[in-house]
């Protein structure tokens, strides 16, 4: 079950983290600034917002397998039809849609998971679930990469061709996958002992009011709401901007080298060293901070700050610092994702596990969707894409300094 849900993640990005990679070509198709491209990614990130506060509950009701498999296969059409938009407005509705449609993937895929293993197996099973979704990444910077520089194709093809993967994990989740270990004669991992110390007895048949009820006076849960979304506001500024500073030219600050590697691959090491470190921090928290999440988050995000500042100072021709220096602000800023998964079912119970985390993945994308047209309008300003690690540092301190007080 573990592997179907990475499977079917792993392409889920292919749906939605292109669109750096085609902001160049939309520019110069519409004449529209950054900061407005800014607009439209964050109609993704609040549509995709509150999608999860929906879908994580609609998992819990009818179950994650049906849920994902449905969203891959809607968001694989929605780009299709992203990719005849005929100016900003019909692309920015079409990538909104989209979004919620990718928001039917991560919570109701959660949610399976968690009634697959017990509490102190969580860390590193989310971790690994946490890794396709870094490959995921990784994937949809690489496709990109071939339709615009290798097949030389424009920015309509990113919208067309690496979605079709993302079909073919959705229906093989469908066939592969099964709910509940119960489905196939095994017995639950929740048997035997209440591993949740938050909700042991949760109805099997409770109510919709009454999960978000129980999931939205959790405190500790909401701070870590705060703490992901500033998180996620450093994930995303580096995952939409960072291919636009390796894809711009010097004059707009962006990097400009000598070296026999091409810049618009060094991107690539954000994505690799983001699935390496979604990996490594959940068994931190399971083997060394004995599942106290709060620890491994605050861990990496104080070493995301550090990293992201110093990738600021590095000169757009070292292309080979730059790489390393990539490589481990994506380490850093995203590997305590699979911390923060972890700690909803830890927090409210297996069986309210969609719920909770559709609620915290609201605030990770409430906050991303506030980050993008800040960043946009910073580069059209200051003609620095640059910028772009300055703000990621802040984001991280602030994710930091949050998490410091869940405490559990």
């Amino acid at each position: 079950m573990l592997f179907a849900a990475m499977f079917c993640y792993l392409f889920f990005y292919t749906g939605r983290q292109t669109f750096g990679f085609a902001i160049p070509g939309i520019q110069a198709e519409f004449g529209v600034s950054k900061e407005t491209l800014g607009w439209v990614s964050a109609a993704l990130l609040w549509c995709y917002a509150i999608g999860q506060a929906i879908n994580g509950n609609i998992g819990d009701k009818f179950g994650g397998r049906r849920v994902m498999s449905a969203g891959a296969i809607l968001s694989c059409i929605t780009n299709w039809a992203a990719s005849f938009a005929t100016g900003v407005l019909s692309l920015g509705a079409l990538w909104g849609l989209n979004g919620y449609f990718q928001a039917m993937g991560w919570a109701p895929g959660s949610r399976l998971l968690s009634n697959w293993f017990g509490k102190h197996e969580r860390g590193k099973v989310f971790g690994f679930y946490v890794f396709a979704a870094g490959m995921a990444s990784v994937l949809s910077f690489v496709t990109s990469i071939v339709v615009v520089h290798t097949l030389q194709l424009d920015w309509r093809w990113i919208f067309r061709l690496p979605v079709l993967l993302m079909l073919v994990g959705g229906i093989a989740f469908y066939l592969i996958a099964r709910e509940r270990p119960e489905d196939l004669g095994f017995q639950s991992p929740h048997d035997d002992v209440a591993d949740e110390d938050a909700a042991p007895d949760v109805a099997d048949d409770e109510s919709s009011w009454a999960r978000y009820k129980a999931v939205l006076s959790n405190w500790r849960l909401l701070l870590g709401g705060l703490a992901i979304g500033f998180q996620n506001s450093a994930r995303y500024g580096l995952l939409v901007w960072v291919p636009v500073h390796f894809l711009g030219g010097a004059g707009d600050g962006g990097a400009a080298s000598t070296s026999f590697i091409d810049p618009q691959w060094i991107s690539v090491a954000l994505p690799v060293g983001m699935a390496i470190g979604a990996a490594t921090n959940g068994w931190v928290s399971d083997n060394i901070f004995g599942s106290k999440r709060y620890l491994a988050i605050v861990l990496y995000m104080v070493l995301a700050t550090v990293t992201s500042l110093f990738m600021y100072t590095i000169p757009a021709s070292d292309v080979y610092l730059g790489l390393a220096t990539l490589f481990l602000c994506g380490f850093f800023v995203y590997g305590p994702q699979s911390s923060f998964w972890a700690l909803c079912p830890d927090l409210v119970g297996h069986k309210r596990a969609g719920t909770a985390i559709g609620i915290m993945n609201f605030f990770a994308y409430l906050f991303a969707g506030l980050g993008e047209p800040l960043i946009g309008g910073f580069m059209d300003t200051h003609h620095d894409t640059s910028l772009v690690f300055l703000i990621v540092a802040g984001a991280s301190a602030a994710s930091a300094t949050v998490a410091l007080f869940i405490r559990r």
